[in-house]
């Protein structure tokens, strides 16, 4: 036997040096890969095998596989060894851990991963049990050297991590091994940290002197395994054994972290630590650090470091690079300081009595000094816990903490700057950002998102200080303003001497704005009228009226500032002709626009930005405004007939202003007045003849827009064409702008004084009139007309009549497609690229907005007409005849804004004497259609995901082709979403839950003795609306949406499962659950649900949403239904016995009950056969850990038959309990 050992270890040593060398080429790796796997699987050599190949005088790949092969044999064999080879094989495998490594500093890190995880696969199987002495064994492996040591902190490590933290084994096996630990826990704790202090001190012994280096270097191996695996206990024992000994584990290692080899691992078990929650009470010990000697250590260790993290990359150059160990372990400090901080603020000021620590300015200090750090990253780490300290209330009484917010306001200067892009070298943060971030759009990102949470702290901190906030952003505007323009290095490309958005000016100038938005939005909620400092705001906003500039990305920060200051000047009237004048001015804002080329982004930018500005200060303070409403008025007048380059978009901005004034008038006549003059031309232009012709016909459209002409450069043609689309589309955006704003006084005394009040409901609620009717009365029939049009383009012969050059004009726009697939933007770049766009772009551009657009008039109508919108006559039938026209041909895309946009705004403000006659009709046939459309588009892509899988080998597909294919998937999954958050919406409403008692951060000493399981939701509290009771009278709408909802959890999309099994289902299907339903409709229903288990079961959240769903039916109608019995026994491996106890609780009324948490886990158990495998999971070998005997003490049987009964917790998660 021995020589066929060694004949068949000489064969496997030959195939995994062919697998391992470079030069092999795939087929022979194969065949090798092949032969050894056989071997693992079928021979009976492999422990002999193994252990001869694991021999230290072979080569670390040999012996990694002959470890290998012995793991494979403890994970797949074990069950089926006789005791005597277990005994022998656990025998060999404390031999290897004894003898066969090399030194500690020699041996390979991947085989001592693999010894460790041969002796954790073993204990997980026999311990304790049959393997009662396994901990002493650990430790008198200890005593034999470093090497041995290392491998026990390894083997604990890797233990804590399966059984705790991965659960990788059965509930009973992880449920004893968990609890041995635990009652052990105080020797395991006082052993690792022993073996922590003797090699410490060795290691310090030894450290500097000659002759000893490898010495010392072994003995910090140790110290540094052992902390890795004290990292690995801390996060989940009692806090008892943490805080034991007054904190005595954290003295030792705040201490560790000078050691420069030892402070990285050191901080980690620190954070981990500090990071805990849990009862109150016990964690008042954490503020044992903030004594002088604590902070002392953190504060030193962060000073040294940081010195250290920066060096020269040599000694010629003075070119620098970060350390990254030294730049980890800063990192890890930082976030120990903001641990320390979270504790702070949860102890202080609750019912624990904790003093204010008497050097919390000490602490506040060191936080400061790592806000104000180079590295971006660093900074941003701070924020959570700054917004924590500015909201205390105890702490805020503190002098310090308000001293602090003015520091932290002052830091913020700078940090608001944008600045350190990794690909750049002109700020020392740029280093720091080269090791954090992959590119600059990295970086962007998470600027992005730094400045908007820095946003939220400055705020905070301004509710603290708001007087010295005010005096800070005014000291950094009027510096702003007196310096001159740097524009640095990097200048626009299209103009000379302008900024690009990187230019120092620029990023000082949009620092300062958010800042000084931040103020002011707080100094209005935090100070009394009386105190505010109107004078010296008026002086700053006089410094900004008066400051000119032509660089658009500046005069934009500028416009932001004069928007900012607005609610001061309210106080002083005066001030708003020349802010109306300044805004004005921007609106027509050019630079040098003699070679006509189109304008810039950035130049557009503020145009667009005036505009807004103008229509946000018309909304929020028209009271102010309405004393200009002539000078407005007639500058706009002058601006339209003299300023031939205000574009529709900025036109009708202006108009929307005027309206929102004119709300103002409150008085119903000279409103109405001023809209007709607003809109003569207009409603002029909309109902005439030759717009009428256009309006009607699909083929008249598309020759008037210019979609049937091929386009050459320069054609006459394609101007004529672009003059017809901008009539078209000023039409719209006038439409929208006056039926989104017109309105009724908010009062109804005003309202009724100014005529706007035309009678009352039976209920005695108001009915206004809303000044802008009349007119969309008279535009309505041509808006349907072109709806209707607009639907009928994507019929076959309207798509021939497009010409070559706009074949694809209906197509998604590339703007749009990268935010269906989530491609991000790059924005640097294009700020100040002219916005030159191809006809094909120009009209793909103009088919979406003017189908957008027609929409949201729509929408906007119900909401602002309300009663004299849903009166029209036959409104139902003139919607159906145009927005529901050829809807077969409308693409994903186009659906998708026409429910969006019109229809949910439609069923959001119908009132409900309308529902009968408006919704139903319209809901009823949309609901039917898109039930039958997404069901043949989700075949189609199941189809697809099936198919592909057979041919994927010999199919390469065009990546054009994969993307349309992932395009296209998308917009499904998104028209679904929109399709059944139409039919929530429409059908249920939410009751807001009785809020839950206070929330105690409960973390128990077994925390993790259970199974970590997502919380099941409570009885739904979802309830049906009154449309959707209003429905329910129909009974085929009402299964078409029950039809829909059930259907839809089967489509390949979790977020849509989610939502809808756990709130629009039961709240649908309880309605009829005492009526006659047909047996084979409540057998498709629960076979729906059980159908969405198999494509989402192995998602954790949808597991929990449907087989909450599941039981809620069969419990509800299994004892009317016996159908569903019938269904369940067709459920793979179900227990018939566990089945029919359950059936026999819930229909006898005299049955034992059982707790609900019990019932639920004994159902899943059911229903587990039905949860399909994620794809990762489907090749994969099953482990099967058998249960070792109890460990309940006898006595105690009665509490804890649940490990003993068949559908206990215990067999929830190990189905094979059955089977061995």
């Amino acid at each position: 036997m021995t020589d066929q050992v060694a004949a068949m270890c000489d064969e496997l040593i030959k195939a995994v040096n062919v697998m391992m060398d470079a030069e092999t080429s795939q087929i022979y790796r194969l065949e090798a890969l092949k032969f050894c796997e056989e071997f693992k699987e079928t021979s009976s050599f492999c422990v002999p095998c193994g252990l001869q190949l694991a021999d230290k005088a072979q080569p670390a790949v040999v012996r990694h596989f002959g470890l290998q092969i012995l793991e494979h044999v403890i994970k797949f064999r074990w069950n089926n060894m006789q005791q005597q080879e277990k005994v022998q094989l656990k025998e060999c495998a404390m031999q290897l851990l004894s003898n066969g490594t090399h030194s500690i500093l020699e041996e390979e890190s991947h085989i001592k991963d693999v010894l460790s995880r041969i002796i954790v696969e073993m204990i997980k199987r026999e311990w304790p049990q049959h393997w009662p002495d396994m901990l002493k064994e650990m430790e008198a492996l200890t005593s034999q050297g470093e090497a041995q040591t290392e491998l026990v902190m390894l083997i604990l490590l890797r233990l804590a991590e399966d059984v705790i933290t991965f659960q990788t084994l059965p509930t009973q096996r992880r449920r004893d091994i968990q609890q041995t630990l635990t009652q052990n826990m105080e020797n395991i704790f006082s052993f690792m940290m022993a073996i922590l202090q003797v090699n410490v001190e060795d290691y310090r012994k030894l450290k500097g002197s000659p002759g000893h280096e490898l010495q010392a270097k072994a003995h910090s191996r140790v110290a540094v395994a052992t902390l890795n695996t004290l990292a690995g206990y801390i996060d989940w024992v009692s806090l008892v054994h943490i805080t034991c000994g007054n904190c005595h584990l954290l003295e030792i290692l705040c201490l560790l972290l000078s050691e420069p080899e030892l402070q990285l691992e050191a901080a980690e078990c620190l954070l981990i630590a500090i990071s805990r929650k849990g009862k109150l009470e016990d964690r008042k010990p954490f503020m044992l650090l903030f004594d002088d000697v604590a902070i002392h250590y953190i504060l030193s260790a962060a000073q040294s470091a940081d010195g250290l993290a920066i060096c020269k990359k040599s000694s010629e150059s003075q070119a620098v690079e970060v350390v990254e160990r030294r730049y980890v372990f800063l990192k890890r400090l930082c976030q120990v300081l903001c641990a320390l901080g979270g504790q702070l603020c949860s102890l202080v000021g609750s019912d624990v009595e904790v003093e204010v620590p008497a050097n919390l300015s000490k602490y506040m200090e060191a936080f400061l000094a790592f806000t104000t750090h180079s590295s971006q990253f660093l900074k941003s780490s701070t924020l959570n816990m700054w917004g924590s300290l500015f909201r205390h209330e105890t702490l805020l009484k503190e002098a310090v903490v308000v001293e602090m917010a003015i520091k932290y306001l002052r830091a913020s200067m700078t940090n608001l700057v944008k600045t350190g892009f990794p690909s750049r070298d002109d700020n020392p943060s740029c280093e720091y950002s080269r090791v954090d971030f992959d590119s600059n759009e990295d970086f962007n990102l998470f600027f992005t998102a730094f400045r908007a949470q820095q946003g939220e702290v400055v705020r905070s901190a301004c509710r603290v200080v708001p007087l010295e906030a005010f005096q800070i952003a005014a000291e950094w505007l009027q510096y702003q303003i007196a310096s001159p323009i740097d524009t640095g290095g990097t200048t626009s490309k299209t103009a000379e001497g302008l900024c690009s958005p990187l230019s120092p000016s620029v990023v000082q100038w949009d620092a300062m704005t958010v800042f000084m938005e931040c103020m002011v939005t707080q100094i209005f909620k935090n100070l009394e009228e009386e105190k505010l400092p109107i004078d010296q705001s008026m002086e700053l906003l006089q410094a900004v009226l008066n400051y000119d500039t032509n660089d658009p990305l500046i005069l934009s920060c500028v416009l932001t500032n004069v928007s900012a200051l607005f609610p001061f000047a309210i106080r002083r009237p005066h001030f708003l002709p020349q802010i109306l004048f300044k805004l004005f001015k921007a609106i027509t804002f050019e630079v040098g626009r003699e070679n006509k080329a189109p304008r810039t982004r950035a130049v557009q930018n503020v145009r667009r930005h005036a505009c807004s500005s103008i229509i946000k200060i018309c909304r929020d303070y028209p009271k102010f405004i309405l004393p200009c409403f002539d000078m407005f008025y007639n500058h706009v007048k002058k601006l339209f007939s003299g300023d031939a380059t205000l574009t529709h978009m900025e036109k009708c901005s202006l108009m929307e202003a005027l309206v929102l004034i004119s709300n103002q008038f409150k008085d119903f006549a000279k409103q109405k007045a001023f809209l007709d003059e607003l809109m003569a031309s207009v409603i002029a232009e909309w109902t005439s003849d030759e717009m009428r012709h256009v309006l009607w016909d699909p083929a008249m459209f598309l020759s008037f827009v210019g979609a049937d002409k091929v386009v050459t450069e320069q054609s006459k043609d394609a101007d004529t064409a672009g003059l017809n689309r901008g009539r078209l589309s000023f039409c719209l955006y006038a439409m929208l702008g006056v039926v989104k704003r017109a309105h009724w006084p908010a009062d109804l005394e005003e309202a009724k004084a100014g005529g706007f009040v035309v009678g009352y409901t039976p209920a005695g609620a108001p009915i206004y009139r809303n000044p802008c009717t009349d007119q969309f009365l008279i535009l309505l029939p041509n808006l349907l007309a072109l709806i209707r049009t607009q639907n009928s383009l994507f019929m076959p012969e309207n798509m021939a009549r497009l010409s070559e050059t706009f074949s694809r004009a209906h197509e998604i726009m590339d703007v749009e497609k990268n935010v269906v697939l989530g491609l991000s933007q790059h924005l640097l770049d294009i700020y100040d690229s002219p916005v030159y766009r191809t006809s094909l772009e120009r009209m793909q551009g103009f088919f979406s907005t003017l189908y957008d657009n027609c929409l949201h008039v729509l929408g906007n109508a119900g909401l602002s007409l309300q009663q004299e919108f849903y009166t029209i006559e036959r409104l139902a039938e003139e919607i159906a005849a145009s927005a529901f026209v050829s809807l077969d041909h409308v693409p994903d895309h186009r659906l998708r804004p026409m429910i969006r946009v019109f229809l949910r705004q439609l069923v959001q403000s119908c009132p409900q004497e309308y529902y009968e006659s408006l919704l139903c009709p319209l809901l009823g046939p949309l609901f039917a259609y898109m039930l039958q459309r997404l069901n043949v588009r989700w075949q189609v892509i199941n189809q697809r995901t099936s198919v592909n899988g057979e041919d994927e080998e010999e199919v390469v597909c065009q990546e054009s082709q994969v993307t349309q294919e992932i395009l296209e998937e998308q917009l499904v999954r998104l028209l679904t979403r929109e399709v059944l958050d139409l039919l929530s919406v429409s059908c249920i409403s939410k009751k807001v839950p009785e809020p839950a008692a206070t929330k105690e951060e409960i973390e128990e000493e077994d925390m993790m003795m259970d199974s970590v399981q997502t919380p099941s939701p409570a009885q739904p509290t979802e309830e049906l609306a009154e449309l959707g009771k209003c429905l329910m009278k129909h009974e085929n709408i009402y299964m078409t949406l029950l039809t829909l909802s059930f259907t839809s959890l089967s489509w390949k999309d979790t977020t849509n499962c989610h939502r809808t099994a756990s709130m629009v289902c039961w709240t649908l299907l309880r309605q009829v659950v005492g009526g006659n339903l047909l047996p084979e409709a409540v057998t498709w229903f629960y076979t729906s649900v059980l159908r969405g288990l198999q494509v989402h079961g192995q998602h954790e959240v949808c597991n929990s949403t449907l087989s909450q769903l599941a039981m809620l039916i069969y419990d509800n109608l299994r004892p009317r239904y016996t159908e569903l019995r019938t269904v369940m026994t067709q459920i793979p491996n179900i227990s018939v016995e566990a089945l029919d106890q359950y059936d026999h609780r819930l229909i006898d009324p005299n049955a034992q009950k059982v707790g609900e948490k019990k019932r639920k886990d004994q159902f899943k158990k059911l229903i587990a056969g039905t949860v399909g495998k994620a794809l990762c999971q489907q090749f994969r070998k099953e482990v099967h850990i058998r249960n070792l005997p109890s460990l309940f003490k006898k006595p105690k049987q009665d509490k804890d038959a649940l490990n003993s009964e068949v559908f206990g917790l215990a067999a929830l998660f190990s189905p094979e309990t059955d089977t061995l």
